[in-house]
């Protein structure tokens, strides 16, 4: 694993979780019932964690995997969890039950992407939406978020774009909260930098879904997207994998789709 060879103390690192999640150190000691002096002591380097503790903590705190790793390296002891590529024979199940999932989604696109968006796999019905895009935004490693954003992506094609931009940003801002990933930030800022209508004045936070109001060739599509994730992974890759999946939010999207669907079953046949 590539961790850092210079990382803060891990008092340090406890403390910035800590802030982060807007704990007082009587809120986390209470939680992970230590003192609070002792949490004191921990975060100002004047003792040591074991690492039983540095998990404990790590948990009530809800650190990524990755971080967690972080934590461990810098208080002395082994990372824990490893860190594989969905193609390692080690993650076959893993990989096997995520494609099933994908094609079990049809005639509904579906897709899985990594912790900065980027696709990592992808059902039949996906490359329908991709169609007349600009070859070079197609060019792996392709960024679900740059292609949802970008004037010659898919923004012109999405009806409701301000309202959709929005809800984007509002996901990605949860996400840097959670993980503090440089490279999700970096994300943010290049995405804000795109010609688009301001995201911040059209997301109705009183809405109880946002839909992708997305025009094709077929006709306009209106899906609502649901996210799911690995519930107990043990390995950075899983916990960083979602899978995005769009439901019909009518009757004609549905319609549509299953058309589309049975002609994809009909062309895999001839």
């Amino acid at each position: 694993m590539n961790l850092a060879t210079a990382s803060p103390p891990v008092g340090l690192l406890l403390r910035e979780w800590r802030t982060r999640r807007r704990l007082s150190q009587l809120d986390l000691a209470c939680d992970a019932e230590v003192s609070t002096r002792h949490l004191s002591c921990l975060e100002t380097g004047r003792a040591l964690p074991s690492r039983e503790m540095v998990l404990r903590l790590a948990e009530r705190l809800s650190v990524p995997l990755r971080e967690r790793n972080r934590l461990l390296v810098a208080a002395g002891y082994a990372p824990m969890y490893a860190e594989r590529p969905l193609d390692d024979p080690a993650l076959l199940a893993a990989r096997e039950a995520v494609e099933q999932v994908l094609r079990g989604h049809e005639p509904y696109p579906a897709l899985a992407v990594d912790r900065h968006w980027n696709l990592v796999s992808y059902n039949r019905m996906l490359p329908m939406l991709f169609a007349g895009l600009a070859p070079q935004m197609l060019q792996p490693p392709v960024n679900v978020l740059r292609l949802s954003l970008h004037p010659q992506g898919l923004a012109p094609r999405i009806a409701n774009l301000a309202q959709w931009r929005a809800h984007l940003f509002a996901r990605l801002r949860q996400q840097i909260t959670a993980s503090a990933d440089p490279a999700l930030a970096a994300l943010e800022q290049e995405l804000h930098a795109l010609p688009g209508p301001p995201a911040n004045e059209a997301f109705d936070t009183n809405a109880v879904v946002v839909p992708l109001l997305f025009d094709t060739v077929h006709g306009r599509l209106s899906l609502i997207a649901t996210t799911t994730v690995f519930g107990t992974p043990v390995d950075i890759t899983l916990a960083e994998l979602a899978l995005e999946t769009f439901f019909p939010a009518d009757t004609a999207t549905a319609q549509t789709l299953r058309r589309l669907g049975d002609g994809q079953i009909a062309a895999a046949a001839s």
